[in-house]
């Protein structure tokens, strides 16, 4: 159970475009949004940066659902293992690819520039950081200098969604529990504090 209740649907009057665009991409409007808004201009905020690192053109979303998938994972935010598993799906990425998303560096469902890039996820996203310039260098192979900020920018706001769902213990939503327990729940994905 959420340890803050996000705020009801009668004071987020001001959210709604923005918020139908959300649930246009996600196919619901997250939880945690309503809870953000708790807090005077975060939603506003959050949505911006969301659609400026999420909605980045140069990198391809499925590639950043994954690299977000991977450093929730890292961090261990089974909320944000099931929203970035979903959306990584809604975008194109297979169920069975999902499944072995956590051993990318062995499975033959991922390329070279997918693996450097989630390698990057997963050092970048444990505490302490264990990204060094060896993982830059095989980054460079695949990617631009603009790309890699891009990757650094998706890596980096999962980390403070990661520190809000755990800390909030935010209600995990139906589409994305059901898809989770699916295809992530061999690998022992369940929804934990979020259920």
């Amino acid at each position: 159970m959420a340890r803050i209740e996000p705020l009801p649907a009668d004071q987020l009057g001001q959210f709604e475009e923005q918020w139908a665009v959300v649930e246009a991409v996600m196919g619901f409007v997250p939880n945690s949004m309503p809870t953000m808004a708790r807090v005077p201009g975060l939603a506003e905020a959050f949505s911006e940066m969301g659609a400026a690192i999420i909605g980045n053109p140069m990198l391809p979303p499925p590639l950043n659902q994954m690299v977000a998938q991977i450093a929730s994972s890292a961090a261990g935010c089974r909320y944000c293992q099931a929203h970035t598993a979903h959306n990584a799906h809604r975008m194109g990425i297979t169920e069975e690819k999902l499944a072995e998303l956590w051993t990318f560096a062995t499975s033959e469902h991922f390329d070279a520039a997918e693996r450097a890039a989630l390698t990057l996820a997963l050092n970048a996203a444990v505490v302490p950081n264990t990204s060094t310039d060896e993982h830059f260098v095989e980054l460079r192979k695949h990617f631009d200098d603009d790309q890699i900020a891009g990757l650094v920018a998706t890596i980096s706001f999962f980390g403070y969604l990661n520190r809000w769902n755990d800390t909030m213990a935010t209600d995990l939503e139906d589409m994305p529990t059901a898809f989770a327990q699916r295809v992530l729940g061999a690998s022992g994905w369940e929804p934990g504090k979020h259920g």
